[in-house]
């Protein structure tokens, strides 16, 4: 069976541009209880949250979207959480 997921680990308060163009946002996996607010971003510029914002001190665990993205995949981490971005194409 081919897994064309991608991964992409976020350790730091940053922005990160975790694709360009089409992208399916499949889930974000949680290390540890966020240390900060993670936004979610359908763009390619700018911190404006239009697709979803999990909240400070969310909980470890696997957090389940499957969402298509149209222009890219952008990530706001506000803490240090240690977070895995799940996504493909």
């Amino acid at each position: 069976m081919k897994d064309d997921n991608k991964y992409t680990y976020i350790s730091t308060a940053t922005t990160t541009q975790v694709n360009t163009g089409r992208t399916i946002l499949k889930k974000i996996i949680i290390g540890e209880t966020a240390a900060g607010a993670i936004s979610i971003i359908d763009n390619t510029t700018g911190t404006t949250v239009n697709v979803g914002q999990l909240k400070a001190s969310i909980t470890e665990g696997v957090y389940e979207f499957n969402c298509l993205l149209s222009t890219g995949l952008r990530i706001v981490t506000a803490g240090a959480s240690k977070i895995t971005v799940v996504w493909s194409d």
